[in-house]
């Protein structure tokens, strides 16, 4: 039996879980359909032998990369997307982001919006994300009405002590904007929350926070375990009229008056792709050829920075980052990135990105080091895309400003060496490594070069709406979660105009 709402969400996330916590005054009936199921409390939520040498965790869903070959992108399906993992950062973009402007290798080509515009829908999302923060830290911060709500989670003594070297080094150290209460991550085991999934209420999450906060209206109601095959329009193509998913097995459908997808930049341009029909035979959305197109994700390097002398006593460890080189590196000009702490690491984390290393050696290393995340803006091109073939997806990532990237990390090595760290370990993350994947439905104000106008509706569909960060028009250099919720809630509002 076909199933009827006023408006149905694709996706959990940050996105989805956003708009649900938008619309849910709204009166209307709202169904979330989600393919993954709740994430329960166990033993291995802060076992690092299990998340990250096991891989207890880890979707065994496969995509195709530019080379043919088959990959694991590392995506998790579970109610609250891949935010169950994250590391909780909730950055503003900065003003500048919303502009054009030039980099070492090509141009960022600014928004349709303004970051004015914007702020008033960051500041809701910062609320119901209970972000935590001190914006007269950070000199690249962007302008505020109102301050932070909670005041920022406090540096173990290992990391103050790091906080006053990078001082010391001349850089701005600030602290981190993030999702998290500390003293409620800690009850449940003494760990960091990066990369470990959040079982609990310590970390907020898409499913913590804005999903949670949804669902105490009646209105609102969340089906997991629902993989949504395809969207079916009328025979005009001019409106969605149902979506078609599987649960347990069955094929079933759900008929509703809005839809608004928010699987991820990549799932949303397949599931669009996928729902190819006569009034739009090259997919959803997809009149102006755009759709899938200008899939961007960040250039990231991992960071060890050691001091054999001095060990590192810290549990989570992330709350410090520092922008000096984010909007004009003063040698170049060009904006460079961001630097942030990951996750304490520890010798399985260590040993399961190195498998090479022995465990001893992992351990003796993880014992005295630092790590870091560095993150350089990549810049959109219509060549680096998602399409799908014989139903699977395939990923033709095109990887850009990379000379950024290795400048950013020259200087971030000077600087820690000169912050007394003698040995200055890089990683640098390969195409076939998905952080921050965003772009492929980018909104605009041309239906020719964009898919979704600023208020994230379809150009051509007038009930298609998309949430999450596939319609970011560019990536910034810091993490896009926070920009995706805004946009969600804003777009919220204008569907309650409807």
């Amino acid at each position: 039996m076909d199933q009827t709402a006023d408006i149905v969400i694709i996706g959990s996330g940050i996105g989805g879980a956003s708009l649900a916590y938008s619309l849910a005054d709204s009166g209307r009936r709202i169904v979330i359909l989600e393919r993954g199921e709740h994430l329960r409390d166990s033993p291995e939520a802060r076992d690092d032998t299990a998340i990250f040498l096991k891989g207890f965790y880890r979707s065994s869903e496969e995509w195709i990369g530019t080379d043919g070959e088959a990959f694991l992108p590392g995506n998790y399906y579970y109610v609250g997307g891949n935010s169950k993992f994250f590391g909780a950062v909730l950055y503003r973009y900065r003003e500048e982001d919303f502009s054009p402007r030039p980099h070492m290798d090509g141009a960022s080509p600014g928004w349709p919006i303004t970051y004015d515009e914007l702020e008033p829908w960051y500041e809701r999302a910062e609320a119901i994300f209970k972000v935590r923060g001190d914006a007269s830290q950070d000199p690249t911060e962007p302008p505020r009405v109102s301050p932070y709500r909670f005041p920022p989670v406090q540096d173990e003594p290992a990391i103050a002590a790091v906080r006053a070297r990078l001082n010391k080094a001349g850089v701005h150290p600030s602290s981190l904007p993030l999702a998290i209460d500390i003293d409620e991550w800690l009850r449940r085991a003494k760990t960091g929350w990066d990369a470990f999934p959040n079982t609990g209420s310590g970390k907020v999450d898409a499913e913590a926070g804005p999903l949670a906060a949804a669902l105490e209206h009646s209105n609102v109601s969340l089906l997991t375990g629902a993989n949504v095959l395809r969207l079916e329009t009328d025979p005009a193509g001019q409106q969605v009229i149902a979506a078609v998913f599987l649960k347990d097995g069955v094929e079933q459908r759900i008929s509703a008056g809005v839809f608004a997808v928010a699987a991820g930049a990549v799932q949303t341009a397949a599931l669009l792709l996928r729902s190819a029909n006569g009034a739009h035979p090259r997919g959803l959305a997809n009149g102006s050829d755009q759709l899938g197109r200008n899939f961007m994700n960040h250039n990231t390097t991992a960071m060890l920075a050691i001091d054999p002398l001095s060990a590192n006593t810290s549990v989570y460890q992330k709350t410090l980052a520092f922008n000096d080189f984010y909007n004009a590196d003063p040698e170049t000009g060009f904006p460079l990135g961001n630097v942030q702490l990951l996750g304490h690491i520890t010798g399985n984390i260590l040993k399961a990105n190195a498998p090479l290393l022995p465990r001893w050696l992992a351990g003796l290393i993880a014992r005295n080091c630092y790590g870091w995340f560095l993150t350089s803006e990549d810049l959109p091109n219509p060549d680096s895309r998602v399409t799908v073939s014989n139903g699977r997806i395939v990923m033709h990532w095109v990887r850009s400003n990379m000379r950024a990237h290795e400048t950013l990390i020259r200087k971030t090595r000077h600087v820690m060496r000169k912050a007394g760290f003698p040995i200055v370990l890089t990683r640098t993350f390969g195409r076939k490594t998905t952080s921050h994947q965003c772009g492929t439905a980018r909104l605009g104000n041309n239906p020719q070069t964009s898919v979704v106008s600023t208020d994230c509706r379809s150009h051509e569909i007038s009930n298609l709406y998309v949430t999450d960060a596939s319609v970011l028009p560019t990536s910034a250099a810091v993490n896009p979660a926070l920009t995706v919720a805004a946009l969600a809630i804003k777009a919220g509002a204008a569907i309650k105009q409807r």
